[in-house]
């Protein structure tokens, strides 16, 4: 499945680097808003033809260890003669993930975009990738779960003098059950989807598809939650797993640059169908929307300040399996959990889980300075954020008393030839304090 989709890449590649100026200069086969238009600072710096942007992936995490791999992108901006070149953040672009730590987690993800693909209106992504990771965690699956700490030692056992809600002590709390809440995924995916422009490239409709082989297991021989919900018949999921979806959703976007908007709006409803008509071991639904929200600040004051909001919800029907609760589908890129580098960074990744969530994100995101170093352009920011969100079962859920959960922090962002962001957040809860670098911003 891997080598076939490597070949789909190669072919598109050598056909739109074939056809890439066929096109008289700047001239549109379709109309496309102004307001899809680069700006003209950003339009100055953009650079043309083909280069690699991807640095060494170093971290230290207290769940995973010691971490060590590469992340980069292959990116093709073509020339400036091609008539998309002010329109888009790229020509097409491929990312590539391969990482590996010292607790034996595994990750490799290739990742294709191609918007306007020969020079139509529609849009391809891709996505091929191998993950195994032994240390996720799992705190069971409903409301629940946004008990504190201090309450959960009750509920799980763990000694009852662990009063603080504290992460750490939580864990040492637990003592000889230290792997409690852990448990061990292995999954091969593969999706692709396709988007169409309408209203003159503000609003697109998409259709895809994904299958997912996955395998959950624990360690037998201790004491597990996951595993003591599963022999309760309070979850599914454990053991293999087939999942395929039919993929469907419509999008409104006004963004201007998509790896680092200055201005506009993206707004978007998605739907993922899974049957047994399909191949999937479980009939489910998954309903997810977002918006998002970019407003540049102070234009003739700062070299570029950017209020950037973001506010998300989904919810899971029928008989799905708990990791799909904590996975919802966006054109964007699957968007994973209430908690972890993406939607609430103060606390651990899916610390909170149940067939609904949502959340809310905003950052003031502050570009200090932009320097050319050896040929290349880089910019440095400071990025302020705060987060919240919660998750939920029922309507009445959304109101409860005391459900919401946020946290806050300070991150840094080096915006390496414009499309490539490194970013690096250090965030704060009432819990945990956690510390991510990664690519891309949060949203």
């Amino acid at each position: 499945m891997k080598y076939a989709f490597a070949v789909v890449v190669a072919f598109l590649m050598v056909e739109t680097a074939q056809g890439q100026d066929t096109l008289a200069p700047k001239e549109l086969p379709f109309t496309i808003s102004e307001i899809k238009k680069l700006d003209a600072e950003e339009l100055l710096d953009k650079k043309e033809g083909t280069f690699v942007t991807g640095v060494p992936d170093f971290s230290v995490d207290p769940l995973n260890g010691f971490g060590y791999g590469v992340e980069g992108s292959l990116i093709f901006n073509g020339k400036k003669s091609n008539p998309f070149f002010e329109y888009t953040p790229y020509d097409k672009k491929i990312d590539m993930v391969l990482f590996n730590t010292s607790r034996q987690q595994r990750e490799f993800i290739l990742t294709y975009d191609q918007p306007y693909i020969f020079h139509s209106k529609w849009r391809l992504r891709g996505e091929v990738g191998y993950e195994k990771n032994p240390n996720l965690l799992y705190f069971g699956l409903n409301k629940n779960t946004l008990q504190t700490l201090s309450q959960l030692s009750s509920v799980d056992g763990i000694p009852s003098n662990n009063t603080s809600d504290n992460y750490t002590d939580y864990e040492n709390a637990l003592g000889a059950n230290g792997n409690f809440n852990t448990y061990t995924k292995e999954e091969y995916i593969f999706n692709v989807s396709g988007e169409y422009a309408l209203l003159d490239s503000r609003m697109r409709i998409l259709a895809g598809f994904e299958i997912a082989q996955l395998n959950i297991t624990t360690n037998e021989s201790e004491a597990s939650r996951i595993r003591l919900d599963a022999l309760n018949h309070a979850m599914l999921g454990v053991g293999k797993s087939l999942v395929t979806f039919l993929q469907v959703g419509i999008v409104y976007d006004t963004r201007d640059f998509e790896p680092d908007p200055n201005r506009g709006v993206f707004a978007e409803v998605t739907d993922e169908y899974g049957s047994h008509v399909l191949g999937s071991d479980y009939n489910m639904n998954k309903l997810f929307g977002q918006v998002k929200f970019y407003k540049r600040l102070f234009p003739n004051t700062f070299k570029k300040v950017v209020w950037a909001n973001r506010a998300g919800a989904g919810y899971t029907f029928g008989s799905s399996p708990f990791f799909e609760y904590q996975d919802e589908w966006s054109s964007e890129g699957s968007i994973e959990g209430l908690g972890g580098a993406n939607t609430l960074r103060g606390y651990k990744q899916s610390r909170f889980l149940d067939r609904g969530m949502y959340f809310v994100n905003s950052e003031l995101r502050v570009r200090l300075f932009e320097r050319v170093i050896a040929k290349q352009n880089v910019g440095f920011g400071l990025v302020p954020f705060v987060d919240a969100g919660s998750v939920f079962n029922t309507v009445n859920d959304l109101t409860a008393k005391g459900s919401l959960r946020y946290s806050y922090g300070m991150g840094a962002r080096i915006i390496w030839n414009q499309s490539t962001i490194l970013r690096f957040d250090l965030a704060h809860s009432k819990e945990d304090q956690q510390f991510f670098f990664t690519f891309d911003h949060a949203f």
